[in-house]
């Protein structure tokens, strides 16, 4: 989410200046488990602290802040518990998705311990007493008013943007096309994104072994998440050929996106899908779920296939790669693309927050 913040300070500042002042409140973050030489490198350390960090530590920072500030704007849902602690009615908060919330809306279908639905319960609280919650996509505010989170009348869509990294025209040197060791010479699909379960990256590697016995010369590049078990034993199938990147800049994502032979995206449940949007305004070509969230992003210019068909997908994939499937031209996706816009963002964002104070 550090995007949308970096977005929305942007714009506000520079568009916004003789309306708003913004300050940033970005509390350090506290190590304490990770401090400890026999237990630190442990992944359970670091959750731990993040958790006392959430829960504790930023709270009590907050609390020391409100008088600092006549609005505050919460960038990130699973951050909610802080308005608790800040000005009624005077609080923000842009709920992206519900997926920290599932184990209390489906408990059947994720079920935590007690204390994980303590956490999410406190979390969810401070959401509902927002004074203003902002939403992605009309198919968010659906899942919100499903399960009457919200008064509909504190509903307001403001839909993210690109960032300007992401165009069909590289500028510079952007187009250097050298990603850590790796040269993404030859067609390759792209996938951007992280490998929690709901992303469906087990699909895509399936999907990617029956495209290489179609199109030998094909590569798969992986651009973010930490591979689970199950993904690596999928990958002892796909040695050399699978290229997983972590760390790069927007110009380096970029021109990845550009040079893709098609963008895959079979996630299962999104919020909005930040990447399908990206890759149309650097005009590539993209396959995805076919998901209300993502057809409101993709629209006509996206190519879409069931959640979880495999055959549908390789299919679809077959045809957009050997150039059967109806195609879009590369201005028609970033002409669709040009219709999302951080600045559109900040606007809504700004004019809410006014109406509040008025």
């Amino acid at each position: 989410m550090n995007l949308c913040a970096e977005m929305l300070a942007h714009h506000l500042r520079n568009e916004h200046a003789d309306r708003l002042v913004v300050s940033e409140f970005c509390p350090p973050f506290r190590a304490r488990l990770q401090r400890l030489p026999w237990l630190g490198k442990r992944r359970g350390a670091f959750n731990t602290d993040r958790l006392l960090n959430r829960m504790w530590d930023y709270p009590r920072h907050m609390r020391r802040r409100q008088g600092d500030a006549d609005i505050f704007h919460v960038v990130d849902h699973s951050y909610a518990q802080l308005v608790h602690v800040l000005p009624t009615g005077r609080v923000g908060v842009y709920c992206h998705d519900l997926d920290a919330f599932r184990c209390l809306l489906e408990p059947c279908r994720e079920r935590r311990p007690r204390w994980f639905r303590a956490v999410a319960r406190r979390i969810l609280g401070g959401l509902k007493r927002a004074a203003v919650v902002f939403h992605s996509t009309a198919a968010v505010r659906a899942a919100i008013e499903r399960h009457g989170l919200v008064d509909p009348a504190r509903l307001v869509h403001a839909s993210y943007g690109f960032a300007p990294e992401f165009r069909r025209d590289p500028v510079g040197d952007e187009e250097c096309r050298l990603v850590g060791p790796h040269r993404c010479d030859g067609p390759y699909l792209l996938h951007v994104g992280s490998c929690i379960p709901r992303k469906r990256v087990d699909l895509l590697l399936r999907a990617f072994m029956v495209l290489r016995t179609r199109f030998p010369d094909l590569r798969l590049v992986k651009v973010g998440g930490q591979w689970t078990t199950d993904q690596r034993a999928l990958l002892t199938e796909l040695t050399g050929t699978v290229t997983h990147v972590t760390g790069i800049d927007r110009p380096a994502l970029a021109a990845l996106y550009r040079h893709a032979s098609l963008v895959m995206m079979p996630s299962e449940a999104e919020g909005f899908g930040l990447p399908v949007l990206e890759a149309l305004a650097c005009g590539a070509p993209v396959l995805c779920s076919d998901l209300p969230v993502f057809r409101e992003v993709g629209g006509d210019v996206a190519h879409y296939a069931p959640v979880g068909d495999m055959d549908a997908w390789t299919s679809a994939a077959t045809c957009q790669l050997g150039g059967s499937a109806p195609a879009e031209s590369a201005e028609k996706r970033v002409e669709w693309a040009q219709r999302f816009s951080w600045r559109r963002h900040a606007q809504i964002i700004a004019d809410a927050y006014l109406g509040l104070m008025r």
